[in-house]
């Protein structure tokens, strides 16, 4: 076996996982690993200036790249930080290896600063957490955690890089990647019984989730929905483009409510959820929204999540793009004449009653378009009608978000990208790790003003490594999105019109100077107009820019 230092082996064994990039902030316990880039040209090691912001980074690098993203952080306080973007990650199934340095093993036991038990602290976020003991020992370590990461249902692992198993030389066997094959088919039996179910349904609807895009699985699911005149609508959180939003059989997102969700259901007799998500609520209510009689067939690949708040009639665990083309020809083999006839007249009339939805809602957003402070709705179907046709968009803008994904033409699985987890201060530092793993796609970030300032020095990232990100800031000088939820609870506030913790004025952020002191161009928009013909720019001049729009400010729920 070749003697060799650990920290060689570490960049040796990433790039043996076919790693290029890296995130990270380094200290004093990562020093060893910033020696040898010193002589790395293989791995592009990105600089941020704040761990949180980096995780998000990483996050959404291996959600566009559908790939392994790798982020080393510095000791208790960095993990710490980055500890609410992981947990984002945790909840999009991003599969991040996330290292952190460690003080040296022959005097951690004098608990010296900076350290702590880090596996143990960040366990709760990832599917595995290990510290290394032996620098021997490194490259089972290291092909286990991506081993880990990266088979289903994927998600962040963690490993503890102590400083003298980066510094110190041993004999070490590189050994060899190993990879477990995504595409599970489901078994026979559920797929004949899911077919069965789905083939007799006379008001079939179905849930979009996660596992389509991350599966790559539009095409499978857009058979199926057609083969039995379902809509589909996309689970409450989307992480990504779960069905094509201009496919005439796509109904965008229930309302976020167990009274909407019942009034949905209630006019269906079986709910077809590919990896959806059934159901995560903010709230409580007294509203049960799942009717009495409702069949349920439930595909994911993962177990955890199949018939967690609801029992299924057929659970089946199984990749989408594997087990959806199954189901479509067995469903094909069950259905008599009539069904067909059926299913037939059936999309007719659903297709129809979603296009003029579609038109009315496209009408609404349009006639808002003159309205000064700028209205959401506007701001999106025009953004929409602008954008080119393989733009990607990032999304966090909470309250201003309802009816995105139906004014934004996000129709293929890497077109869309949002905040699942719901850990705000994602999406600005996510679009940098999107357009890094996307390099030829435009990419536009959607972001409130109080999501921006979690993570703002992202994009001295983004200026350093010349990203053309654009980010356009919902400027509403507030946390709107609490100011609704407060007045759901019809109390005192709402009474008093006062929202204690939730307005970001005297003084306001000077978003345009804040982007220019990170070293990006910013612009301010008063109108729509204003706002499009901003966007036109930056995407001519192929530049990162940041565009603060002054958006309406009520708070009423939308």
């Amino acid at each position: 076996m070749p003697v060799m230092s650990g920290k060689r082996a570490f960049l040796d064994l990433l790039k043996q996982e076919g790693v290029t990039v890296m995130f990270g902030n380094p200290g004093t316990t990562e020093l060893p690993l910033m020696d040898a880039f010193a002589v790395e040209h293989d791995i592009k090691y990105i600089l941020g200036l704040q761990e949180a912001a980096l995780m998000a980074m990483a996050d959404g690098y291996a959600q566009a790249s559908a790939g392994l993203a790798v982020l080393n952080l510095h000791v208790a306080p960095g993990l710490g930080n980055a500890m609410g973007m992981l947990y984002d990650a945790m909840k999009a199934n991003a599969p991040v290896l996330v290292t952190a340095g460690q003080q040296d093993l022959e005097y951690l036991v004098t608990e010296p600063v900076l350290s702590a038990d880090l596996p143990t602290l960040a366990r709760p976020f990832v599917k595995w957490a290990a510290e290394v003991h032996r620098a021997e020992d490194l490259p089972r370590y290291v092909h286990r955690a991506i081993k880990t990461a990266l088979a289903p249902p994927t998600g962040p692992v963690f490993l503890s890089l102590p400083g003298d198993i980066l510094k110190n030389d041993a004999d070490i066997d590189l050994l060899a990647p190993t990879r477990v094959a995504p595409r599970v088919r489901g078994d026979a039996e559920a797929v004949a019984a899911a077919a069965e179910l789905l083939a007799k349904a006379e008001r079939p609807v179905i849930v979009a989730g996660d596992a389509v895009a991350q599966s790559r699985a539009h095409k499978e699911l857009v058979a199926l929905a057609e083969a039995i005149a379902a809509p589909v609508y996309v689970e409450f959180i989307p992480n990504s483009a779960s069905f094509p939003a201009s496919h005439p059989l796509y109904r965008g997102m229930m309302t976020r409510s167990q009274a909407g969700v019942r009034e949905v259901l209630d006019k269906h007799d079986l709910l077809f959820s590919v990896g959806g998500d059934l159901f995560t609520w903010s709230l409580p209510s007294n509203v049960d929204p799942w009717p009495s009689g409702l069949k349920l067939v439930h595909l994911d690949t993962d177990p955890w999540q199949l018939g967690k708040n609801y029992p299924a009639q057929v659970a089946i665990l199984g990749n989408p793009k594997a087990t959806l083309p199954d189901i479509t020809a067995a469903i094909g083999a069950r259905m008599s004449v009539g069904a067909k006839s059926a299913a037939a007249a059936r999309l007719k009339s659903v297709t129809e009653t979603i296009k003029k939805d579609r038109e009315a809602f496209r009408a609404k957003a349009r006639a808002l378009a003159g309205k000064t402070p700028v209205q959401p709705l506007a701001l999106l179907e025009a953004i929409g009608s602008m954008l080119p046709k393989d733009a990607v968009v990032i999304e966090e803008i909470l309250s201003s978000a309802p009816g995105i994904r139906g004014l934004i033409q996000s129709n293929d699985e890497q077109s869309y990208f949002g905040l699942r987890g719901g850990g705000i201060g994602w999406g600005l530092p996510a679009a940098i790790g999107v357009k890094l793993a996307l390099p030829q796609r435009p990419v536009v970030a959607l972001v409130g003003d109080g999501s921006a300032m979690y993570t703002v020095q992202a994009l001295w990232t983004a200026a350093r490594y010349k990203l053309p990100v654009i980010w356009v800031i919902f400027n509403n000088t507030s946390y709107r999105i609490l100011k609704q939820r407060l007045v759901m609870l019809r109390g005192l506030a709402e009474q008093a019109d006062t929202f204690v913790g939730m307005e970001l004025t005297d003084p306001a952020i000077d978003f345009v100077g804040l982007a220019r002191s990170l070293g990006i161009d910013g612009a301010r928009a008063a109108s729509v107009h204003d706002a499009t013909d901003l966007i036109a720019k930056a995407l001519k001049d192929d530049k990162p820019m940041l565009i603060d729009v002054d958006m309406e400010r009520g708070y009423k729920p939308m």
